[in-house]
């Protein structure tokens, strides 16, 4: 169980993380400046497991990953909208944070909230209801098990290596 944190339609990878931090050498130095132009103390108040829910087109604009990436290191559980970026999504799966189209949730929950995410079900319950949302197939799930592509890769080819090596493999 976790709050969740709404924000608009539209929201922007800048709203996300303004350009001016992208110059900080490290995610942990930018994640406190998330969402800072909408609200200069949420880096403070979320918790890991809390959620962020968005509207239509969540995480719009430049294709900067540090949009996704100060999100998974302030420990968001996963962000649930009702569309998404195609390249913010993409950027959200690469490095293992969740992002979950449910197009009934935003409109039926406030800021402060609690719900629930079911990542393997596709559902989400908050305030007695319960949403059905896109479940992401099996491959996208592992990816996201394994903490994101580049980490599901390598473990994959460090399979197939000692697969290799001790007789497994071809």
């Amino acid at each position: 169980m976790g709050i969740i944190y709404k924000f608009h339609n539209d929201l922007d990878t800048d709203q996300i993380i303004a350009s001016q931090y992208l110059l900080l050498p490290t995610i942990d130095e930018m994640k406190v400046h998330a969402f800072e132009s909408l609200d200069p103390d949420f880096s403070k108040n979320i918790h890991p497991g809390d959620f962020i829910v968005g509207g239509e087109n969540f995480g719009c604009g430049s294709s900067r990953e540090q949009a996704p990436s100060v999100l998974k290191a302030l420990g968001v559980k996963a962000v649930v909208a009702k569309s998404f970026a195609r390249i913010f999504y993409r950027n959200a799966i690469n490095i293992g944070l969740p992002v979950i189209v449910c197009k009934d949730l935003y409109d039926h929950v406030l800021n402060g909230d609690t719900m629930e995410l079911f990542l393997s079900e596709g559902i989400v319950q908050s305030g007695g209801k319960e949403y059905v949302c896109t479940k992401l197939p099996p491959y996208m799930q592992g990816i996201l098990d394994k903490g994101g592509l580049i980490a599901s890769l390598n473990e994959n080819a460090a399979s197939r290596s000692a697969d290799c090596r001790y007789g497994g493999g071809e």
